[in-house]
């Protein structure tokens, strides 16, 4: 638990159980604000091929779970992790200067 502290600069064991309960709950809320929106393009598991449905499915997911990963961080108080997170992961998926 020590190297993840010192890994994140966060203080306190509280803080870790903070932040491991936002990533379980955007997890599951980023799965569950998929389905309408995949609904909303029009893709749907029944009428839409496999090889198809499952990338853009991921996709929306991993969409979904970075936007509302700082608002639910925020949530929680813990606003300034998740945002040097998202700045972290978005640079070195080549947003960088979006990010300045």
């Amino acid at each position: 638990m020590d190297k993840l502290k010192e890994r994140w600069g966060i203080e306190s064991n509280f803080q870790v159980v903070i932040i491991f309960i936002v990533f379980a709950i955007n997890g599951s809320l980023s799965m569950y604000l998929t389905n309408p929106i995949t609904d909303l393009i029009g893709i749907s598991k029944e009428t839409t091929n496999p090889w198809v449905y499952w990338p853009i499915r991921i996709l929306v997911v991993f969409v979904v779970y970075q936007i509302t990963l700082v608002f639910v961080g925020a949530l929680f108080g813990q606003k300034k992790f998740f945002w040097n997170m998202e700045k972290k992961m978005l640079s070195r998926m080549g947003f960088k200067r979006f990010l300045e």
